[in-house]
């Protein structure tokens, strides 16, 4: 089965974050997944050619509950290497970044902890050639404070790049329950999308480098409107000139690797693709000021602020891309998680 609904996978917690308060991502987020893929289907068959599924159910249900473990062992202790294997792409630098930062701000370990448990999971597990396989868990986190059970929901990508290697952790969003599309199957499984599909709106391996490009400018083009674009530059443009103290915002495209976008077909012939960017906050203080550095950013620091620091972060994006043709919001951004994994002074 593509969806397959569980009870209860093992505690562990994971500090809340959500586009409302994106960079409380600087909590642990962990993946643990020691799994060998069995003759269940997912073994290297005639050089890779044949469809497979990533995983059974059961394997994506054990890498789940290894990610999870090895969360709450990282949130406790804020000891990166506690998961430092376990996490990879967006979701794994900013996990990183996130435990140094904490471990030097609070170096007995989370005296807060709380152990998160990812519940009611629902995997798509897409059918695909050859590796990096992946599958999405769709899942309700027990740390979610803005009100009852099943509100919101987390959805990460898992991402393994051979036969040798364990399951990790790419990508988390939050969405709510009426915002995760129901997906395409095809002989019970998922649908990927190619990266270079020419039947979208925008193909996944450009979906990147469009939206570093609206960021920038403005212009007109496939991005609805909503919290992730219009609004997202125009809270830019109010915090570029306060003051005594100017931004500058830079974004840069990451796509390679385990930052490269991962998508799903939807049943109405959408796309709902994972993907990241880069971006850089410079702060200039006004001649004889300093800009305020918070103690965690600090602890993330290179070189002495004298009059700027400069922020990097890193976004991690889900969009609905609409096929072809589309003349209007062909893409909707819906969800932005992001974290800040470095910073400089000067």
């Amino acid at each position: 089965m593509t969806r397959l609904r569980l009870g209860r996978a093992p505690a562990g917690p994971l500090e809340r974050s959500s586009a409302r308060r994106p960079a409380r991502l600087l909590g642990a987020v962990a993946a643990s997944a020691v799994l060998a893929l069995t003759a269940s289907g997912c073994v290297t068959v005639h050089g890779e050619s044949a469809l497979l599924p990533p995983a059974t159910p059961a394997e994506a249900a054990q890498a789940l509950a290894d990610f999870t473990a090895a969360y709450n062992r990282a949130d406790k202790t804020y000891d990166p290497a506690q998961d430092a294997d376990r996490v990879t792409g967006p979701l794994g630098e900013i996990n990183q970044a996130g435990l140094r930062a904490r471990a030097a701000t609070s170096p007995g370990g989370n005296a807060n902890h709380r152990p998160l448990a990812l519940t009611d999971a629902r995997f798509t597990l897409p059918r695909k050639a050859g590796w990096p396989r992946w599958f999405l868990a769709d899942t309700d986190p027990n740390l979610d404070t803005d009100g009852g059970p099943g509100d919101q929901r987390w959805l990460l990508v898992f991402v393994r790049n051979g036969p040798q290697q364990l399951w990790e952790a790419a990508h988390l969003v939050i969405l709510g329950p009426s915002q995760v599309p129901e997906f395409a199957e095809e002989e019970g499984y998922a649908v990927p999308v190619a990266a270079d599909t020419d039947t979208l709106a925008v193909a996944p391996k450009n979906l990147g480098t469009a939206y570093v490009s609206y960021l920038k400018d403005g212009r007109p083009g496939p991005f609805a409107a909503g919290p992730h674009t219009t609004t997202w530059r125009e809270q830019r443009q109010k915090t570029a000139k306060r003051p005594g103290l100017a931004t500058q915002f830079l974004d840069r495209v990451t796509d390679q690797g385990d930052f490269a976008p991962f998508g799903l077909r939807t049943k109405n012939g959408d796309a709902f693709v994972f993907f990241s960017t880069r971006f850089f906050e410079r702060q200039t203080a006004a001649p004889g000021y300093r800009p305020k550095v918070d103690p965690e950013i600090k602890a993330l620091m290179t070189g002495d602020v004298k009059n700027t620091v400069t922020k990097e972060w890193v976004s991690d994006q889900v969009a609905l891309v609409r096929p072809a043709g589309t003349d209007r919001d062909a893409v909707t951004v819906k969800a932005r998680l992001q974290g800040v994994v470095g910073a400089q002074g000067s």
